[in-house]
């Protein structure tokens, strides 16, 4: 019988404990080498960001450079990188959206925290319902960018067959975000480029980079998709909290707000799109 899920249920949700039957093994003891003196980074003692940015990178796709990485320094295994206002990902939610239980899983035998996504990525089913039991409507919250535990168990393919069959008889595994549809030619009214202040790096530029969608970037970092939800008003993936709310004059956006969920900044348009 589906269980809706409430806000109660799903808060609750995110205290999970890591599920018994999904702790495969303790970690590989580190060889890395002691930085000489002078390498260390300003830091210290905390990971540099740059080397959770990598793995997690490279947990989407790239075996060997994370084998390289946490047999370096294994505590890598559970880093987390934010891709943009709040989507946060860990490396081993990289692995379980695209599928690779090969990385997922050489993340856990590096002492990565097992989740409710690297269960149905993976078709274990008894974990899956151990989560949904003890906290039921978790398997309503989303993954890494938005994606749906629905879609974690699909990217598992056939080894997660049986997780899907069960999600779908549980309902609400995959509830997608709102986006509501802009019509012809309106993607066109946002694109282009807004400042927020004075220097080169205070820029955002709104682009459609893909599948028709609008996306926000600044500089040289990953555009974040953007779901509509009325009234000009816009979502990051991954983050459903925050807003860009743009401001429109004579059919053409002239600003936009970001609220995270506060007022963040304005950012007004420079160069429009073309």
């Amino acid at each position: 019988m589906a269980v809706k899920p409430t806000r109660r249920t799903v808060l609750a949700a995110t205290s999970t404990a890591a599920v018994g039957s999904l702790l495969l093994g303790p970690a590989r003891a580190s060889d890395a080498p002691t930085p000489e003196d002078g390498a260390i980074h300003a830091g210290y003692p905390t990971q540099e960001s740059s080397a959770a940015k990598e793995v997690v990178g490279a947990a989407h796709a790239n075996i060997e450079r994370v084998e390289e990485l946490v047999t370096a320094r294994p505590e890598l295994a559970k880093a987390s990188w934010d891709w943009g206002f709040g989507d946060w990902e860990s490396a081993l939610g990289a692995a379980s959206h695209m599928g690779r239980r090969d990385i997922a899983d050489l993340l856990i035998e590096n002492g990565a925290r097992p989740t409710i996504f690297y269960a149905a990525m993976t078709g274990n089913l008894e974990a899956v319902k151990a989560f949904i039991t003890a906290f039921p409507g978790i398997q309503s919250l989303h993954g890494p960018h938005g994606i749906t535990l629905m879609g974690h168990a699909k990217a598992g393919k056939e080894a997660a067959e049986p997780v899907v069959r069960y999600l779908e008889k549980v309902g609400y595994a995959d509830m997608k975000y709102t986006d509501v549809p802009l019509e012809e030619g309106q993607h066109q009214s946002y694109v282009g480029t807004y400042a927020f202040g004075d220097g080169d790096d205070e820029r955002f530029e709104i682009e459609v980079p893909r599948r028709g969608q609008l996306a926000i970037r600044r500089g040289e970092g990953f555009g974040r998709t953007l779901f509509h939800q009325g009234e000009h008003e816009f979502h990051p993936a991954g983050a459903p909290t925050a807003r860009v709310r743009f401001a429109m004059a004579d059919g053409r956006a002239s600003s936009f707000e970001i609220h995270n969920p506060q007022r963040i900044l304005t950012a007004r348009r420079i160069v429009t799109g073309v």
